[in-house]
């Protein structure tokens, strides 16, 4: 017996599988494109498992949609409120933390609001995004270490941060007690230079 699929991961795979499908591309196609395996994109589209943001990130790139367009339903309005309860996870630590996407706009150039909490002793590792993203963060409580490639920085609750987003990072949370930052990336030119064929 199967288990029913989880409402957003079914509704990313419907969004994948649209976008796949508007560009005449294969599977393979988007999964070469993506740097992913073709059952990575096949466990997607069936809304099968709770995907990574990375493997969001690198399917969303090369549709050249952002992630944004996968996670939340078309906007018809300029306005768009999102209510707590309706905000997409797209991350659950081992320890209870969260990673929701609060808000964002729609491409070429993608900004990304997310809320973030870390339990102690959770780290979040994240590959490099694409070339030209930049990261804004500010810790509202507990403590965050932040990684960007060799270097770490300590914050505390008001502290802020900028990095780059294109080289490997991490959120870490070394303390005793939870912490909670406000995340914005930016991406540029989502979309522009990619293939237009994979098939």
């Amino acid at each position: 017996m199967t288990s029913e699929p989880h409402p957003l991961a079914a509704a990313i795979g419907a969004r994948v599988r649209k976008e796949r499908q508007s560009r005449r591309w294969t599977l393979d196609g988007l999964a070469e494109a993506a740097g992913v395996s073709r059952r990575s994109v096949v466990s997607v589209e069936q809304g099968e498992a709770n995907p990574s943001i990375a493997t969001l990130l690198r399917i969303s790139d090369a549709l050249g949609v952002g992630l944004p367009a996968l996670v939340e339903p078309p906007v018809l309005n300029a306005v768009k409120v999102v209510r707590r309860a309706d905000r997409p996870v797209l991350w659950r630590g081992d320890a209870g933390g969260s990673a929701a996407l609060v808000a964002a706009t729609a491409p070429p150039d993608v900004v990304e609001l997310w809320d973030w909490e870390l339990a102690p002793g959770e780290r979040h590792a994240s590959e490099a995004h694409a070339p030209g993203t930049k990261e804004l963060l500010q810790v509202q409580d507990g403590a965050v270490t932040i990684e960007v490639a060799s270097e770490r920085v300590a914050l505390e609750a008001g502290d802020a941060i900028r990095f780059p987003g294109d080289v490997t990072h991490a959120y870490v949370n070394a303390g005793s007690r939870a912490a909670r930052f406000s995340l914005a990336v930016f991406e540029p030119a989502v979309g522009r230079g990619t293939a237009q064929t994979h098939v």
